[in-house]
């Protein structure tokens, strides 16, 4: 079975912000700014664009097995 051309966006999109979410934590001592949770990470916002990363690869990932369920 072939599987729908909008399963692979969602899934592309669902791999790209999970992906996000983990660069977001990455410690980088090169960084000006302490994050939020108090060290220097790759991103300033980590907590919150860590948090937003995640929620779009669940809302993706939820959209996609509803909306291509078989059986």
């Amino acid at each position: 079975m072939r599987k729908q051309p909008g399963y692979a966006i969602l899934l592309a999109l669902t791999i790209v912000a999970t992906l996000a979410a983990l660069s977001t934590i990455i410690p980088q001592a090169s960084v000006s700014k302490d994050c939020l949770l108090g060290y220097r990470a790759h991103c300033s916002f980590t907590p919150v664009s860590t948090l937003l990363c995640l929620l779009v690869a669940g809302a993706s990932c939820r959209i996609r097995a509803k909306k291509f369920k078989t059986g």
